[in-house]
C-alpha cells in the first residue's frame, strides 16, 4: 500500500506559499506567442503603487484569475498581463506627506528634479507591496511581462498618442472653467468629481436696481462668490423682470454696477427667477458669460482662500469668507432670509475636498468625434457589456460627454510634450525639445510644467503594455484582448476611454467583453471605507482562513453587476467546504496501492457508479457553459453542491462497503470511479480554489504534471446515463424520506428497522436490487416487498416517488425505554407549569410587573401545558403497545 503523505488536517498555511513558489519556478503563468494555440488575454486593471490590497481588489482579481485559469486549462495561450499605475495625485500626496513628516520639506523646497527622485524612490520601496499581496491571493499573472504606467515603453506610447491626437486636432489648449481641487491643487476631469449630498442653505440677497428702491432678490448657495459677480440674468420671457433687461443693479457690499441681461437659461419657475452670474466660478455662469461677453473675475487662490480682488476678505478661507460676508449682508440689511437646502456638492474623488470651479489654461481632448465610433462599437456588439444593462449607463455618459481636461498641475506623471519658445511663446508639440522655434528662430524653450491625467495613460493599457507603438509579435498575437473585468464605478473613468483609444490607435476594440461586477459591501449593506471604519483586510482573512476560502466566498452567490455583502460566516463556510474536500480526498486515497487507477471501460459498474459518472458529466458541461457566459457564481454553487452533496455525502458513503470488501475487483472498481470523479472535481474547482486543489492533485496517483496546466475535463458521451440518474434519484429521495421520518421520531441511526416496499414491479425491483444502499444510508435491516394489505397496523408510512415505504413501529421504538424517556420529559414540563402558575398566582408580581411580561408568562403556561398534554398522550399510547 502506498504511503499517504497528505496532511491529516487541512492547513492552508502549510502549502499555499510553497505551491505559488513552484508555479513561478515552473513558469506556469507565462504566455508567449504560439501560433499553434488560440490566444486568450486579460489585462489587469493596474492598482495604484500607493495602494494596498482591499476587498474590491480581491473580488476583481479573483474573478479574473478564475477566467484565466479556466482558459489556460482549456488549452488557450492564456495571458493575464499585470501592472501597476503611477497614480499621479495619490502618489504625489503620499510622497509630500512623507517629506513633510520626515524632513519638513515641501515641493518648492526640493524643486522638480529632486522631488521626482524622491517619488521614484517611493515607488521602488512601496510599488512592489501590492504585487506581493496579489501573489498571496493566488493571482496567476505573467509577472515576466509586468508593466508600470511610467515605464519607458508606456511613456513612449503616451507621447505618441498625444502627438497623433494633437496633429489631428483632437488635443488643444484652452482657457476654460475647470474643476479644481484646492487640496490636491490640480484640475480634475468631470469623471473625477464625486457628488455627495450635503446640508447647506440658500441665502436670499437684495441686489438693488441702480438709482431705485426696487431690488432683485437673488438666492445663492455660495455667497462668497458674490464678489466675482459680473451680471444678473433673468429670463427674457419673465414678465416680472423683462423690463429690467439693459438696466444695471448694484453688487451688494462691493458696490460695483452689474448689467442685467436676458438669458433663456434662467428657469422662471426655479428660485426667485433672477440669477447672479459669476463666470469665473460657476460652469453655467461661464457659458452665460460667453454669450454676453461678460468680464471674468477670479476671487480665489488655488488653495480656495480669497485673493486680493476680494478686498477686506483677502486671505480668508472660502468658508470663513462666507461667514464674514453673510454677517456684513445682515448688518447692511441686504439679507432677506436663509433657507435650509440639501444639495449635491462636487468633491474630489481622491481626497473628498469640495471642488471649486476655476478658470485656467488647460489641455483638452475633443470628445465628440472620438465618442462616435466608441458608441457604435457597443451598439453593433463588437464590445459587449455583461450584464447588458450597463449599455445604458455607458451611453448616458458618452452621449453627453464633454471635452476631457487632461492636464494636471502635478510633477509626478507623464510630462506634457509641449514646449514654449521663450521669445515668442509659440507652442511646439514634439517628442523632444526642438532646436529652433519655427516662428521666430529662437533656440531656448521651456517645457509645459503640467503632467497628463493618470487616466490618459491607463486608456492605452490594453495595447501599450503589448509594445505599441512598436509592431511587436505580442501586440499582433494578443490584441485585441478578450475580456475586461472591472467595477461599474469606473465605466466612465476607464472603460470608455480605453474603448475610444483602442479604436483610434489600433482600429479595433481593446476587448470584446466587459464583465462588470458590483461592490463588496459590509454586512450591513454600507460601502466599505476607511471613514466608516468597516473595511476588512483580505490579507488578514487569508492569514486566518487561507486564500482559497476567501476566493470561493467572493465567487459564491456573486452575479455580474450586482453588489453583495461580505459575511465572515460565509468565509468560514468556504473554509469548512475546503476542509470537507480535504478529508474526503484523504479518505479516498488512504487505501490506494502504488498502481494505475484509470478506468478502462471493462469494469463492472453498479448503479451508483453509473450515476456519479453521469452526474459529473452533467456538471462538467454545465460549469463550462456557466464560465463561458461569465456566470461564475452559478458555476461555483454547482461545483459546491456536487462535491459536498453528491460526491461526499452520497457516493463516498455508498462506496464504503466495497472499499472494505474482500473482493479486490469490486474494491478497485469503486476506487477507480472515486479517483476519476475526484480528478474531474479538482479540475472544475481549481480556478476558484487553486491552492487546495493543486495540493490534493499532487498526492493523487497518475498526476505527474501540475493541475494548473492539466486539461480541462471533457464530457465523456459513453458515461451519459439518464436512466441511472433517474433510478438513483428515486432511491436517494426514498432514503432521504426514511431518514427524515426517523429523525422526526428521534430514532438513533444505530437502531435498524425493516423497510417494507409497496410499489409497482419496476420500483420494487429497483429497491430490491439496491437494498444495500438502504442498509448503508437509511439504517435498514432489510428490504421487504409486500402488498398494502399485509402491512402491520402500527407501521409508519413514508411516501416517496413511485412507492410507499412502511417501517414497523416496533423496529423503531423500544417502548419501555421510550416510556422511561417520556416520563422524564413529563417531570420537566410539570415543573415548568408549576413554576409559571405560582408566578401568576403571586399578587405582588401581577400588580408590579408590566403587562407585556405578564402576557409572556401566560403564553409560557399555555405552551408548557400543551406540551405536557402531548407527552401524556404519547405515554398512554406507548403503554398500550407494551
Amino acid at each position: 500500500m502506498a504511503e499517504l503523505k497528505m496532511g491529516t488536517t487541512y492547513d492552508p498555511k502549510s502549502f499555499e506559499e510553497k505551491i505559488y513558489e513552484k508555479w513561478e519556478e515552473t513558469k506556469a503563468f507565462e504566455a508567449n506567442v504560439n501560433k499553434e494555440k488560440e490566444p486568450y488575454t486579460i489585462v489587469l486593471p493596474p492598482p495604484n503603487i500607493t495602494g494596498q490590497l482591499h476587498m474590491g481588489h480581491a473580488l476583481d482579481h479573483t474573478l479574473q484569475d478564475v477566467l484565466i485559469r479556466f482558459k489556460r486549462m482549456q488549452g488557450y495561450e492564456a495571458l493575464w498581463l499585470p501592472g501597476t499605475d503611477h497614480a499621479s495625485i495619490a502618489t504625489e500626496v503620499k510622497v509630500l506627506e512623507h517629506l513633510r513628516n520626515t524632513e519638513g520639506l515641501s515641493k518648492e523646497d526640493l524643486g522638480r528634479d529632486n522631488f521626482l527622485k524622491h517619488a521614484w524612490a517611493w515607488r521602488e520601496e512601496y510599488g512592489g507591496r501590492i504585487v506581493r499581496q496579489m501573489k498571496k491571493l493566488g493571482n496567476s499573472c505573467d509577472w515576466s511581462k509586468e508593466r508600470f504606467t511610467l515605464d519607458e515603453g508606456c511613456n513612449d506610447a503616451v507621447t505618441e498618442v498625444f502627438l497623433r491626437l494633437y496633429e489631428k486636432g483632437y488635443i488643444y489648449k484652452g482657457y476654460r472653467l475647470n474643476n479644481w481641487c484646492p487640496d490636491c491643487k490640480t484640475t480634475l476631469s468631470d469623471a473625477e468629481v464625486d457628488h455627495e449630498e450635503k446640508s447647506g442653505n440658500f441665502w436670499h440677497i437684495k441686489y438693488f436696481i441702480k438709482d431705485s428702491d426696487e431690488y432683485l432678490e437673488i438666492a445663492t448657495t455660495r455667497p462668497e462668490t458674490l464678489i466675482g459677480d459680473t451680471a444678473v440674468a433673468v429670463n427674457p420671457n419673465d414678465d416680472r423682470y423683462k423690463h429690467l433687461i439693459g438696466k444695471t443693479c448694484i453688487l451688494p457690499i462691493v458696490g460695483r454696477e452689474l448689467p442685467i441681461v436676458g438669458d433663456e437659461y434662467v428657469d422662471i419657475e426655479l428660485g426667485t427667477g433672477a440669477l447672479k452670474v459669476t463666470p469665473a466660478h460657476d460652469p453655467n455662469d461661464f457659458e452665460i458669460g460667453k454669450r454676453h461677453d461678460l468680464e471674468q473675475i477670479i476671487v480665489m487662490n488655488e488653495d480656495a482662500t480669497m485673493n486680493k480682488l476680494a478686498g477686506k476678505y483677502e486671505g480668508m478661507d472660502r468658508y470663513e469668507c462666507r461667514i464674514a460676508l453673510v454677517k456684513d449682508l445682515e448688518e447692511a440689511d441686504l439679507l432677506v432670509e436663509i433657507k435650509a437646502h440639501d444639495h449635491n456638492v462636487g468633491t474630489c474623488y481622491r481626497c473628498h475636498t469640495v471642488i471649486e470651479p476655476m478658470l485656467s489654461d488647460q489641455w483638452f481632448v475633443k470628445m465628440e468625434d472620438l465618442a462616435k465610433p466608441a458608441n457604435e462599437a457597443v451598439n453593433n456588439g463588437k464590445m459587449k457589456f455583461v450584464p447588458e444593462r450597463f449599455d445604458k449607463i455607458y451611453y448616458s455618459w458618452m452621449d453627453n460627454v464633454r471635452d476631457w481636461c487632461i492636464s494636471r498641475q502635478l510633477w509626478w506623471g507623464h510630462r506634457i510634450p509641449a514646449y514654449y519658445c521663450d521669445a515668442c511663446k509659440q507652442v511646439h508639440v514634439a517628442k523632444e525639445m526642438p532646436d529652433v522655434c519655427t516662428a521666430c528662430g529662437h533656440t531656448n524653450f521651456t517645457q509645459d510644467p503640467d503632467v497628463l491625467d493618470t487616466w490618459f495613460s491607463s486608456a492605452l493599457w490594453p495595447f501599450s503594455t503589448l509594445g505599441w507603438p512598436e509592431k511587436t509579435p505580442e501586440l499582433d498575437y494578443f490584441y485585441p484582448t478578450n475580456v475586461l473585468v472591472t467595477g461599474y464605478d469606473i465605466i466612465f473613468f476607464w472603460v470608455a476611454r480605453m474603448l475610444f483609444s483602442g479604436l483610434e490607435q489600433m482600429g479595433e476594440v481593446p476587448f470584446h467583453d466587459t464583465l462588470i461586477h458590483g461592490l463588496v459591501r459590509a454586512s450591513d449593506g454600507r460601502k466599505m471605507s476607511k471613514s466608516y471604519g468597516n473595511g476588512i483586510d483580505p490579507l488578514e482573512v487569508i492569514d486566518k482562513y487561507g486564500a482559497d476560502a476567501l476566493r470561493f466566498m467572493l465567487c459564491t452567490g456573486n452575479s455580474p453587476g450586482n453588489d453583495f455583502r461580505f459575511y465572515m460566516e460565509k468565509v468560514e463556510a468556504s473554509r469548512n467546504f475546503a476542509n470537507k474536500l480535504w478529508n474526503a480526498s484523504r479518505f479516498v486515497m488512504m487505501g490506494l496501492e502504488d498502481k494505475d487507477y484509470t478506468l478502462t471501460g471493462d469494469e463492472k459498474l453498479e448503479l451508483s457508479d453509473k450515476w456519479i459518472l453521469s452526474r459529473v458529466n452533467a456538471v462538467i458541461e454545465e460549469v463550462t457553459s456557466n464560465l463561458d457566459k461569465y456566470e461564475l457564481g452559478i458555476a461555483a454553487d454547482k461545483i459546491y453542491g456536487f462535491i459536498w452533496d453528491e460526491y461526499c455525502d452520497w457516493y463516498i458513503e455508498l462506496s464504503k462497503k466495497r472499499l472494505y470488501s474482500e473482493d479486490e475487483t469490486e474494491k478497485e472498481t469503486a476506487q477507480k470511479v472515486l479517483i476519476k470523479v475526484l480528478k474531474d472535481m479538482l479540475k472544475l474547482l481549481h480556478p476558484f480554489m487553486p491552492f487546495i486543489t493543486e495540493e490534493i492533485w499532487s498526492h493523487l496517483p497518475g498526476t505527474s504534471s501540475d493541475l494548473i496546466t492539466a486539461q480541462w475535463p471533457k464530457v465523456i458521451a459513453d458515461n451519459n446515463d439518464q436512466a441511472s440518474e433517474k433510478s438513483m434519484r428515486i432511491i436517494m429521495e426514498a432514503i432521504k424520506n426514511v431518514r427524515n421520518v426517523r429523525s422526526e421520531m428521534d430514532v438513533k441511526p444505530s437502531r435498524k428497522a425493516k423497510v417494507i416496499v409497496v410499489a409497482n414491479e419496476e420500483i420494487s425491483n429497483l429497491f430490491s436490487e439496491n437494498a444495500n444502499y438502504f442498509t448503508a444510508l437509511a439504517s435498514a435491516s432489510e428490504i421487504g416487498l409486500d402488498s398494502k394489505d399485509n402491512i402491520p397496523e402500527d407501521a409508519v408510512a413514508v411516501v416517496t416517488e413511485g412507492a410507499e415505504l412502511f417501517l414497523p413501529l416496533a423496529d423503531l421504538v423500544d417502548f419501555s425505554k421510550e416510556v422511561e424517556r417520556l416520563e422524564k420529559e413529563k417531570k420537566k414540563l410539570e415543573s415548568e407549569v408549576e413554576r409559571v402558575v405560582k408566578k401568576l398566582s403571586n399578587e405582588g408580581f401581577v400588580k408590579k410587573a408590566p403587562e407585556k411580561l405578564i402576557n409572556a408568562e401566560k403564553e409560557k403556561q399555555v405552551k408548557y401545558q400543551e406540551m405536557l398534554d402531548s407527552v401524556n398522550e404519547r405515554i398512554e399510547a406507548m403503554k398500550a403497545k407494551m
